[in-house]
């Protein structure tokens, strides 16, 4: 159960992404990957967590191993805890849901700025692969680019957004 759900959120997550990264942005792509990717990857979450939590699912734990202590939040209690299938699983759904919507805000924000859809390709990239490095590197980009020469005036971009 646990690796169709993964195959199937990485499914979702990766259809989102390249219509993110390669279609026009017009509002039925961004509203596909707001909706059909980023809104149904957060269902997925909220339904996996909560079956697990109650105790709906099993969590496909190492051989061996107690029951999850939840109350334990340390390194070593989250380290048990993703000794399971059902939290790696969920685990990873958190990771797709955010770093999607990220991607999305990198999007429109980088449109909204005037960035090419080349640079765009690449942050988008970066940030697919590994989130956090590519927000980082698009509030770099971003940032450059608003204390150039210019700010956001060029090519008539505000600093709103």
């Amino acid at each position: 159960m646990w690796q169709a759900l993964f195959s199937l959120t990485n499914a979702v997550a990766l259809a989102a992404w390249l219509v993110l990264i390669a279609a026009p942005r017009r509002p039925l792509a961004l509203s596909f990957v707001l909706y059909l990717g980023v809104g149904l990857l957060c269902l997925a979450y909220v339904a996996m967590a909560a079956a697990l939590l109650a105790g709906w699912a099993d969590p496909v734990r190492d051989a061996g191993l107690p029951a999850m202590n939840l109350s334990d939040y340390s390194v070593a209690g989250l380290k048990d805890a993703f000794r399971s299938e059902g939290a790696i699983v969920v685990g990873w759904t958190h990771y797709l849901a955010l770093d999607l919507f990220t991607g999305l805000w990198i999007a429109r924000d980088a449109d909204a700025k005037g960035f090419t859809r080349a640079v765009q390709a690449l942050v988008l990239l970066l940030t697919f692969l590994a989130g956090p490095a590519g927000l980082f590197l698009w509030l770099f980009v971003r940032e450059r680019r608003a204390r150039g020469p210019g700010g956001w005036t060029r090519k008539g971009k505000t600093p709103a957004g």
